[in-house]
C-alpha cells in the first residue's frame, strides 16, 4: 500500500475544501453534477479517441498501481540469482532445468530456459532486451492515458465554463436561472484544472515511476542470467547486482 498517494490526495482535497470553508463558502457549492459530467465525460471521450482500446483499458487496470504498486523484491531476486549461479557451477547449466520449471516469474523463467538451452550471452541479452522494451513501451503507453487526461481536462473545463456562460446569457431575463449557469461555469473550471493537477498528472508520473522500477528489476535479472552464462563468480555477481538496489 502506497500511503504517500493516499495521504497526498486527502491533503489536496482537504486543502481545497478547507480553504473554501475558511473563505465562508459551502462545500455543496463545489458539487455540481452538470459540470462533472461535462468535464469528466469530455476528458474520457477525448482520450478514447486518442488511444487504442488496448492501451485505454490497460490504463484503467494500471490505476490500482498508484495505491498498491506491484512488489519489486530486488533483494530476494539477487539471492535467487546467486543460488542459480552456485547450482550452475556445481551441476552445470542443465542443473537449472528443474528450477526454471518451478520459477513463478515468467521473465526470470525465460532467462533460465535460455541458460538451460545453452544460449550464448549475447543471444540471451538480445532476447530479454526485446521483452523488456516491449513491456515497457506498452506500460508507458497505458500510463500516458492519465497524462493525456491531464492535458484535456483543463480545456474541457473551460468549454464547460463557456457553456455555463452561454446559459447565463440566454436567461438574462429570468434571474432565477442565472445561478445555475454561473455555478456550472466556475465549477467546471475548478473540476478541469483540479482533476488535471491533483489527480491525472500525478497519477501518470507515479505510474511512470512504478514502470521504471519494474524495468530496472528486469534489467537486473537479465544481467544476473547473462553473468551466469559467462561463468562469473557468484560473489562477483551478487556485488554487481547490488548496484541495482537504491
Amino acid at each position: 500500500m502506497d500511503l504517500n498517494s493516499i495521504l497526498g490526495i486527502i491533503l489536496a482535497l482537504g486543502a481545497i475544501l478547507g480553504g473554501n470553508i475558511l473563505e465562508g463558502g459551502h462545500t455543496s457549492s463545489l458539487l455540481q453534477l452538470t459540470a462533472f459530467i461535462i468535464v469528466m465525460g469530455g476528458t474520457v471521450a477525448a482520450v478514447m479517441v486518442q488511444l487504442p482500446m488496448r492501451q485505454f483499458l490497460g490504463g484503467w487496470r494500471m490505476l490500482g498501481w498508484v495505491f498498491v504498486p506491484p512488489r519489486v523484491a530486488a533483494a530476494e531476486a539477487i539471492e535467487k540469482i546467486v543460488t542459480w549461479s552456485n547450482v550452475a557451477r556445481k551441476e552445470g547449466l542443465l542443473g537449472l532445468e528443474a528450477i526454471s520449471e518451478s520459477e513463478p516469474d515468467l521473465f526470470a523463467r525465460k532467462g533460465l530456459q535460455l541458460l538451460v538451452d545453452g544460449s550464448e550471452p549475447e543471444m540471451i541479452r538480445g532476447v530479454l532486451e526485446v521483452d523488456i522494451s516491449t513491456k515497457e513501451q506498452h506500460s508507458l503507453g497505458s500510463a500516458k492515458m492519465f497524462e493525456a487526461m491531464g492535458g484535456y481536462a483543463p480545456t474541457i473545463g473551460i468549454l464547460g465554463a463557456v457553456m455555463g456562460l452561454i446559459h447565463v446569457m440566454n436567461n438574462l431575463a429570468d434571474p432565477s436561472k442565472l445561478g445555475s449557469g454561473i455555478a456550472v461555469a466556475f465549477v467546471a473550471t475548478i473540476y478541469g484544472v483540479g482533476s488535471a493537477n491533483l489527480l491525472f498528472l500525478p497519477f501518470a508520473n507515479k505510474l511512470k515511476g512504478v514502470i521504471n522500477a519494474q524495468t530496472r528489476y528486469q534489467e537486473m535479472i537479465m544481467e544476473g542470467v547473462i553473468s551466469i552464462a559467462e561463468g562469473e563468480n557468484p560473489r562477483n555477481i551478487e556485488t554487481k547486482l547490488q548496484g541495482y538496489i537504491y
